[in-house]
């Protein structure tokens, strides 16, 4: 590929980027606390939000009309690897690692977009969540 076409492309990237997170700030307004991890949606999520830590399962207390933000609390420092899912939005970053410090917590810009399908019948149940000890997960608005 030619030096002209890749410049370009890497505006677009950069627009398309601006774009879809021009309304999210991109700091907190206020500090995280050790321990906490916050994904910060970039529109409101409908849900339900599947949240997978460490290859555990996290039961996440859903709202029933949409959420900004998922609060993970009680992490321990250290890496720990995510995976969030759902049936309705996809999620980017979808998977990764935080990289949790012992003085500060993670704020991280996560970019959503809905899902229009058209299923027939209702999905099966998924198992309940089993969760990992001290580990709490909150939709909020």
């Amino acid at each position: 590929m030619k030096f002209h076409a890749i410049v370009p492309t890497l505006v677009l990237l950069g627009v398309a980027s601006f774009v879809g997170c021009r309304k999210v700030p991109l700091t907190p307004s206020s500090p995280i606390p050790s321990g906490t991890a916050v994904f910060r949606f970039t529109r409101a999520v409908r849900g339900p939000v599947e949240l997978s830590l460490d290859g555990a399962r996290i039961p996440v207390q859903q709202l029933p009309k949409g959420a900004k933000s998922l609060v993970v609390k009680g992490l321990t420092p250290g890496k720990h690897r995510f995976f969030l899912t759902s049936q309705r939005e996809t999620f980017s970053p979808d998977q990764g690692e935080l990289d949790m410090g012992a003085d500060k917590g993670i704020y991280q810009v996560t970019l959503t977009q809905k899902l229009e399908s058209v299923l027939y019948g209702k999905p099966d149940p998924l198992p309940t969540a089993e969760g990992l000890p001290g580990v709490s997960a909150t939709l909020v608005k």
